[in-house]
């Protein structure tokens, strides 16, 4: 390729291409003074958050950083973390996020596996690196958000050290020039890894780019939106769900470290917020919140709950204490992450539906030859959608599963109704084999919901037991100051499912095992329990 041929190629991509970081430059362009970012006492309008990425990234090429160089971050919610992301995008570099709750071996895995050049981290998450650098002499950078590292962390020699705002001192504030293919990789994002290795989500620009203006057509965000980040953004739900969109569309981003019911509804009432997203438990520790100290909270314009199932009471509950509308957003991290949204319209109507499919996707129904099934008839949930992963990293074997038959296998198990509304029945690995029947074990949790309002949070598993071969096993938390007797709620839920589907034990306990973004870890509780059938 000459000169000219290269300069030229160049031009035509700077022009036409699809990059996230391109979806902040519009915005910074569109309206500059528009405040992009809150992050407690902090505010920073579209046009110094540009400029700031801008800085870093030319950084990043002063180090040497080029297209398809992978850069980890660890860090937790806060401006610095989008700053590296969209710098990363900007110029090609693969933004690798780290799940703050990885132990020693899960850490040094993935940077291992991710082949990552260097590591952009907050001070408090040094020591940990530490103890894994060693042994990855691929990484040469360190860039520590709030400045030098510590004297008192060792590090390798061959790691260079430097703070976030020395990589960007003095560079340019203008649009670095990169060429950068659409469907080049934006992110490497882990699974959780329950059951084996954690695998590598290669999400494209592409992918991620129509994922978020997806989310904006099916959310209806508007400029005028103030939106809360909450959830981890190491997570592609609340970084490419919430983050994404709210900075393509001109919207305000709110920025928290964590949830806290107090701070929160105070955020809302102080600063009219519109739209923000949890988990369950969250909305019900902010119903809770709500009515020991209520606070004005009509600015809500929409909620969105995700990754487990809203009890219906809580659902009126907190319809008629917000008086905002609800969604549930399906999806999983392959998916960018949505799949399906659960209308505001639907949600009394079809309660326990995970709604209609997104923009841009298509769902299907399919049995285990490849066929696909008409309504009403259960199978494996699949997908066609330009938010599709394009890989699974350095395992041609697990991609090549995944999109057989020219779809991509979710692992989820559901059905299409008459209407065509979906229903999630269980996790293919969920599904309980008991007695020669199948239960689906969300349909167990959702009874044991309805029947005992005192129930804080319910999953059901299949332990290990000689008769049965799989015993259906509920456990379960109670609310805060609640006692439950499992006898009595065992007679309740008699009284709702066929027998083959009742629990043969309800076990109370004091805490779930989480991950980072919530979700029970169903796999760690069959291991905690799984010789309680043995006594």
């Amino acid at each position: 390729m000459t000169a000219s041929t290269a300069d030229f190629a160049l031009q035509l991509n700077l022009a036409q291409r699809v990059n996230v970081g391109d979806m902040l430059t519009r915005s910074a362009a569109r309206d500059p003074h528009k405040t992009a970012l809150v992050e407690g006492a902090r505010r920073i309008s579209y046009q110094d958050f540009n400029h700031w990425v801008n800085r870093t990234a030319h950084g990043l090429l002063a180090l040497g950083y080029r297209q398809g160089d992978a850069l980890a971050l660890m860090s937790g919610n806060c401006m610095e973390f989008l700053v590296t992301y969209y710098a990363c995008a900007k110029i090609g570099v693969v933004c690798t996020p780290l799940n703050l709750f990885w132990r020693q071996g899960e850490l040094s895995y993935v940077l291992g596996h991710a082949q990552v050049r260097g590591v952009v981290a907050q001070q408090r998450w040094l020591g940990e690196l530490a103890l894994v650098l060693g042994d990855l002499p691929a990484i040469r950078d360190l860039i520590v958000i709030e400045g030098p590292a510590p004297a008192d962390i060792a590090l390798p020699q061959r790691v260079q050290v430097q703070s976030l705002a020395q990589l960007g001192d003095g560079r340019a504030q203008t649009d670095p020039e990169v060429l950068v293919q659409d469907r080049a990789p934006l992110s490497y994002l882990y699974t959780s890894g329950t059951t084996s290795a954690p695998k590598g989500v290669v999400g494209s620009h592409l992918a991620i780019y129509l994922e978020s203006l997806g989310v904006i057509i099916d959310t209806e965000l508007k400029a005028k939106d103030k939106v809360v980040a909450m959830m981890p953004m190491f997570h592609t739900a609340q970084l490419n769900a919430f983050c994404t969109p709210t900075i393509a569309s001109n919207a305000t981003l709110y920025i928290l470290e964590a949830f806290d019911p107090v701070v929160l509804l105070d955020l809302i009432e102080a600063e009219q917020i519109t739209m923000f997203f949890g988990l369950p438990m969250m909305f019900r520790a902010l119903l809770e919140e709500q009515e020991r100290k209520p606070r004005k909270v009509s600015s809500l314009r929409r909620t969105v709950y995700a990754m487990a199932p809203m009890p219906d009471d809580d659902l009126r509950r907190l319809i008629d204490v917000f008086g905002c509308e609800l969604s549930l957003m399906f999806g999983q991290t392959e998916m960018s992450p949505a799949s399906t949204c659960f209308r505001p319209e639907h949600q009394l109507s079809h309660p326990g539906a995970i709604g209609t499919a997104d923009i841009n996707v298509q769902v299907g129904i399919m049995d285990d030859a490849g066929n696909l099934l008409p309504r009403e008839q259960s199978g494996e949930i699949v997908y066609r959608s330009p938010h599709l992963l394009t890989e699974y990293l350095h395992d041609e074997k697990a991609t090549r599963e995944a999109f057989r038959y020219g779809w991509f296998h979710s692992g989820d198990v559901g059905h299409f109704g008459a209407d065509g509304m979906l229903w999630f029945e269980d996790r293919h690995k969920d599904v309980i084999k008991s007695g020669g029947e199948n239960v689906a074990s969300i349909e167990v949790e959702k009874a044991l919901y309805a029947v005992e309002p005192k129930l804080a949070e319910v999953v059901v598993v299949g332990l290990p037991h000689e008769r049965w071969g799989e015993a259906v096993t509920a456990v379960v938390t109670v609310r805060p100051g609640e006692t439950i007797d499992p006898d009595e709620l065992l007679a309740k839920v008699k009284q709702k499912l066929s027998p083959f589907k009742c629990p043969k034990a309800i076990i109370v306990v004091d805490a779930m095992p989480k991950t980072a973004t919530g979700k029970i870890q169903k796999n760690q509780v069959r291991k905690d329990f799984a010789a309680y059938f043995d006594r």
